[in-house]
């Protein structure tokens, strides 16, 4: 393995067009040369939530621009990279497909040895590139449609240790804001209001927390608000924008009590090896629930840590730094590397949410 990498990273899976280059060095932190986000929300807006063809298609139009951008701001040239990291699943498949397509004609253009990477594995590494933490540590995953906890022993090892049984909380997050007639994305705006809210008026359910474990529901919360919604509408001829925010303050507080709860208990699992506790994904900003689990990290005696909010949500750093740990361990993807709709990162437990002819969900 070459002492120092310099890698470009592409992502793609949803709605953020990224490109990012990052250069790891033995015996030092990896440096994040640049890094490029170009957003669809003004694209989406109309529609309450990411429309996938709509998404495809401007990654289609805007992969080059970002790695025009990254490599610019990074100061470098093709020729000067060691490889090129794509996230080839799980994701929306029109937009994984554009990415890796994109990845591969720089590949084979290029020369550079191609890597596939696992979106979800992105996130989970994030706390070796923000923080250089060593292995193991705990990780909660819990980004727009994911929600699960795992042991990281190594780049390419992953143990599941729970996850959600339905809804993730980004999804949640999303579905709830629209209910309460909040701008999309749904998730900072949902936080925002929740800033006025009184999150004790309503007595919100916090599902699960009376069966031992570490899976989570929040299916059941979801209809919860969606009846109180509906009762003051009723009652009152409408909803008023307190009501908004004491909804919003209420289903966060009970969405941030599950999740402390629940990884306490993950911690007492692995009590002894493990020495921080990470959280990672978009729903890692959520300010609430980072102060959450900053308590349970305080009481457990474990470190904690969580990336800068500009690497929580998808980027391209992230890709690009995974293919650089797992780079000694595996050999670079050809041609033929796949876009995969589903892909679980624990390969040993059975799927959570069920399978299909795509295969897992997670």
């Amino acid at each position: 393995m070459p002492r120092r990498l310099t890698i470009l990273g592409l992502e793609s899976s949803c709605d953020d067009t990224a490109a990012a280059v990052v250069r790891t060095t033995q015996g030092a932190a990896a440096e994040v040369l640049s890094s490029v986000v170009l957003g669809q929300t003004e694209l989406h807006a109309a529609f309450g939530g990411v429309v996938p063809e709509i998404a495809a298609r401007a990654h289609a139009e805007k992969l080059d621009i970002c790695v025009e951008h990254a490599l610019k701001q990074a100061n470098l040239q093709l020729d000067d990279l060691d490889g090129i990291a794509v996230t080839a699943g799980p994701g929306l498949i029109g937009g994984v497909v554009s990415g890796v397509m994109c990845a591969k004609g720089l590949s084979a253009a290029s020369g550079k040895p191609l890597f596939g990477v696992n979106h979800l594995a992105g996130h989970a590494l994030t706390p070796r590139l923000t923080d250089d933490l060593p292995y193991p540590y705990l990780m909660l995953l819990v980004s727009g449609g994911h929600c699960q906890f795992l042991r990281v022993d190594g780049p390419d090892q992953f143990e599941r240790i729970g996850g959600t049984i339905d809804d993730a909380p980004g999804e949640a997050f999303d579905k709830i804001a629209r209910l309460l007639g909040l701008e999309q994305p749904g998730g900072p705006a949902l936080e925002q209001a929740a800033l006025q809210g009184n999150p004790n008026r309503f007595a919100f359910p916090r599902p699960l927390l009376d069966r031992p474990g570490c899976d989570m529901s929040f299916s059941g919360l979801k209809t919860a608000v969606l009846r109180c919604r509906d009762g003051l509408i009723a009652t009152q001829g409408g909803l008023h924008r307190q009501d908004q925010a004491d909804i919003a303050a209420g289903f966060q507080a009970a969405i941030a009590d599950v999740l402390a709860e629940k990884t306490r208990r993950a911690l007492r699992l692995y009590s002894a090896p493990i020495r921080y506790l990470c959280v990672a994904g978009g729903v890692a900003a959520n300010q609430s629930i980072r102060t959450a689990l900053q308590k349970v990290s305080h009481e457990t005696n474990t470190k904690f840590a969580a990336p800068p909010l500009a690497l929580c949500t998808d980027n391209a750093a992230m890709i690009a730094f995974a293919a650089a740990e797992q780079w000694p361990g595996r050999t670079p993807d050809d041609l033929t590397l796949a876009a995969r709709p589903r892909w679980p990162l624990d390969r040993t437990k059975p799927s959570m949410l069920g399978g299909g002819k795509k295969g897992a969900k997670a």
